[in-house]
């Protein structure tokens, strides 16, 4: 009798700017491109089974789900050294089951919505082109927020949130970038949630 063949997942490690974070990246998408997941607690898990199990570690404060990668952020007073290898080996031998790590699906385009002002549009494109995959290197996600007068608001999400360097790549990157390409338009920019 054949038996089924677990999938082949490989799993490495990177550091990113937040040190109570680790980005574990897999060998095959887990989400759609520019899509992400944010877990701030356990509560916030109804469509990802995988953020679950990793609540069930007692040292797991935040957990985030996007392309090919999971962020994990644990408390501050633990050290990555005595936790990175059991986390590492769970979302292994979860993803070698086949389950999904998210479980959800969209009528329409999450990123975008047809009723946005055309400033929205532009505020949303630069941040699809120009920050996501830059942010997404380092474990985490900005997402739009709003826009009203001059302000746009974004959420950190993933090793973003909390994270020591965020101030710096929210004024000296985001910003400055919003403001230079729209300077009609955008004033400042401000984290929203933090």
């Amino acid at each position: 009798m054949l038996q089924a063949q677990k999938r082949p997942v490989h799993i490495y490690l990177e550091a990113n700017p937040n040190p109570n974070s680790l980005k574990f990246v897999v060998n095959f998408m887990l989400a759609d491109d520019g899509i992400s997941f944010d877990y701030p607690d356990a509560s916030s898990t109804d469509n990802s089974p995988l953020a679950k199990e990793l609540f069930n570690f007692a040292a797991v404060e935040r957990v985030f789900i996007a392309s090919n990668f999971v962020t994990v952020t644990k408390k501050p007073e633990l050290d990555w050294i005595e936790l990175q290898d059991f986390i590492r080996n769970h979302i292994k031998t979860y993803l070698e089951t086949g389950k999904p790590a998210v479980q959800a699906t969209f009528d329409k385009d999450p990123l975008f919505d047809e009723n946005d002002s055309e400033t929205v549009k532009k505020i949303k494109g630069i941040l699809d082109e120009y920050i996501r995959p830059a942010v997404e290197q380092d474990g985490g996600a900005i997402v739009f927020h709003s826009f009203n007068d001059g302000i746009v608001k974004v959420l950190l999400q993933g090793s973003c949130s909390g994270c020591p360097s965020s101030t710096v790549t929210l004024k000296a990157g985001i910003q400055n970038l919003l403001t230079r390409m729209l300077p009609n338009e955008v004033k400042e920019v401000q984290a929203e949630g933090v």
